[in-house]
């Protein structure tokens, strides 16, 4: 049966066929590129000496991201039919698809032929290795630009640059920025990446300034530069200065790396910035990955109830922004509500691993067990999703939260894959909420012998020791981290004020405040006190490696350094610094101690504010005397 074109055009041949199926990748028209393919295959066409008919499909395959079709054509190909066009158009597709390693087991494929390389094979390679962060692979790549006589092409130095960037070798990045004879746009920008990631803000702000042509992803790296180092205020200057005086306008990946460091330091006033301008660029139909940005920001910031609003409003949703919004509430320890929105969810999109491990991580921190044994023991047959290793970490964090120890245990020993930290970790934090030292010793052991850097679990045991009364063992496990000179990771505390970000840790007398800062703790305790505050010594018991037993320490020492925990600190800049009413977030780097979880209660009601503390786990929300993890946490 013949198709009804080549009834309409029956002298078709592949002269004409190929500008058909250059269109079709221009214009990432699979399904007629592969009805073009068919007509090729159906009517012997693809055979036809020289036709380059197959060549031209490979190229549209990989242009259009069906790598296993391109693959399958490659295959198909024979090695005297293909040039490195070929070649690098099938590298290049993995490298736009994140497949590096089949993109650098490709050129050495090349290698293994004799093909001649290009220019653009090297980008390529270079691109796999900085996403590899492969500096081996990379290094040798760069020895085979210089032997070719590449140097002097700007592409590929961007390229060789920006691998370095990527692995961090900011040495090696400037030797050859300095090399180049000729410079663009894109090897300043590289430079400033580069330079801004690994060295300062300020280190960056002398490369921006040095650049003799900025564009709009110059601007913006620098601005997010500033907002992710908790310059907030120098942020919004400049990106007054791209948007006002020299007329750039931000893209959609623009806003979304904003509004990206934004929910990284918790710069909320500069996020909703970002999103007002959004809005009026792109009116109610903001870009899908716009709208996603926006919620995870607000989620991350602390107001999560803005986030669902903006959730709401999106024109469209895909996985990625329900996933979002779910992981968002789920850090809000809003478990109820993310249970609720599941089944509108699966009517819109089908949800995939990433969905669980937020649902499971709510039902978690909301205590909601039934749930989730609901949602784990149906992933694989009512969802089609295999359980992967953050789904049992989920679950063991469910039962340990609940106190059913024994069962996480044993959900640990039958899981078809070895533990991780984050599995172990999690039964270890339970074994210290309920005080299940025996299993606590057993959980160390294992993690020791994978993570033996790691102060966290060696110090969670030692205060368990401590707390029994066993001093001597509690001593021993310190003297032992002390001897290999592992310290303990401090405790850091940021709120932000007028622009800036302000960084605490306990007992800190840095900032220019200190004083107004340590009269107004001594103001919140007294009130904390008659309010009915008793400090919780266990909270203190251990302090950091300064050669202090804890046995030495009196009962009023260990108060007085409970007093002046980072985010005690962080709250009493914050009542100083802003209006009466105004509510306060603070960011924890790591778990908030039950002292300051009890006292923070307290504080939200004497001074009627609200008080939003985002620690390593989640956030809480103090308000009135009460917190919104409802102590489960």
């Amino acid at each position: 049966m013949k198709w009804p074109i080549l009834q309409s055009f029956p002298s078709f041949s592949p002269r004409y066929l190929r500008p058909f199926i250059r269109l079709c990748a221009q214009k990432s028209a699979l399904s007629i590129g592969k009805k073009l393919h068919a007509l090729i295959l159906t009517t012997g066409l693809s055979i036809t000496q020289n036709s380059y008919l197959l060549n031209t499909l490979l190229h549209f395959y990989a242009l259009c991201g069906d790598i296993p079709s391109a693959q399958n054509l490659f295959d198909e190909i024979p090695h005297s039919s293909k040039d490195i066009a070929d070649w690098t158009a099938l590298m290049s597709s993995f490298s736009r698809q994140n497949k590096p390693r089949h993109a650098v087991h490709l050129f050495s494929q090349m290698r293994g032929n004799n093909i001649q390389i290009d220019d653009v094979a090297m980008v390529c390679l270079f691109s796999a290795c900085a996403w590899l962060r492969d500096i081996g692979m990379g290094s040798r790549g760069h020895g085979c630009v210089v032997k070719m006589g590449f140097e002097g092409r700007i592409k590929v130095c961007n390229a060789v640059m920006d691998m370095y960037g990527k692995c961090g070798a900011v040495g090696e990045m400037r030797r050859v920025f300095g090399e180049m004879k000729e410079k663009n746009v894109v090897s300043w920008t590289v430079l400033l990446d580069g330079v801004l990631k690994w060295e300062d803000v300020r280190s960056g702000r002398l490369v921006f300034d040095e650049m003799p042509e900025r564009n709009e992803v110059a601007w913006t790296i620098m601005i997010v530069g500033y907002v992710g180092s908790g310059f907030s205020k120098e942020g919004f200057l400049l990106l007054s200065e791209m948007v006002f005086r020299w007329g750039f306008k931000m893209n959609h990946i623009s806003l979304c790396s904003l509004l990206s460091a934004c929910a990284q330091s918790g710069d909320m006033v500069m996020g909703t910035w970002v999103h007002v301008y959004g809005l009026k660029m792109m009116g109610m139909e903001m870009d899908i990955m716009v709208g996603t940005a926006m919620v995870d920001m607000y989620a991350k910031c602390g107001m999560v109830d803005t986030a669902v609003k903006v959730f709401e409003c999106m024109p469209r949703r895909n996985v990625v922004a329900w996933n979002a919004m779910l992981s968002g509430l789920a850090m809000h320890g809003r478990g109820r509500l993310v249970v609720d929105m599941f089944p509108r969810m699966t009517e819109e999109v089908r949800p995939d691993d990433l969905t669980f491990i937020a649902v499971l991580s709510a039902c978690s921190h909301s205590g909601l067990i039934e749930q989730g044994f609901y949602y784990f023991d149906n992933l694989e047959s009512v969802y089609g999703i295999t359980r992967k290793i953050d789904h049992y970490a989920c679950m063991v964090d469910l039962l340990g939260r609940a106190g059913r120890l024994e069962e996480a245990e044993t959900l640990i020993n039958q899981m078809p894959i070895p533990p991780n930290e984050v599995v172990l970790g999690s039964l270890l934090g339970s074994c210290n909420s309920h005080t299940k030292l025996q299993l606590a010793e057993r959980i160390l052991q294992k993690l020791i012998k994978m993570y033996p850097s790691n102060t966290e679990y060696h110090i969670l045991l030692s205060n368990m020791y401590a707390l029994a009364g066993k001093r001597d063992k509690a001593n021993a496990l310190r003297k032992v981290l002390k001897t290999k000179g592992i310290r303990k990771v401090p405790g850091m505390s940021s709120i932000h004020v007028d622009g800036h970000v302000h960084q605490f840790s306990a007992g800190d007398k840095s900032h220019p405040k200190t004083r107004g800062i340590y009269l107004m703790l001594d103001d919140m305790i007294r009130r904390l006190k008659s309010a009915g505050y008793v400090p919780n010594p266990a909270s203190q018991v251990f302090s950091g490696f300064d050669g202090i037993e804890d046995n030495a320490m009196d009962l009023e020492e260990k108060e007085q350094a409970l007093f002046s925990h980072s985010e005690k600190l962080a709250v009493c800049f914050g009542l100083l610094s802003t209006k009466p009413g105004t509510p306060l977030y603070v960011f924890k780097n790591l778990r908030i101690c039950q002292d300051c979880h009890t006292a923070l209660k307290i504080v939200s009601k004497i001074y009627n504010r609200e008080i939003v503390v985002r620690d390593r786990n989640r956030f809480h929300c103090f308000r009135q005397g009460s917190c919104s993890c409802c102590d489960f946490w």
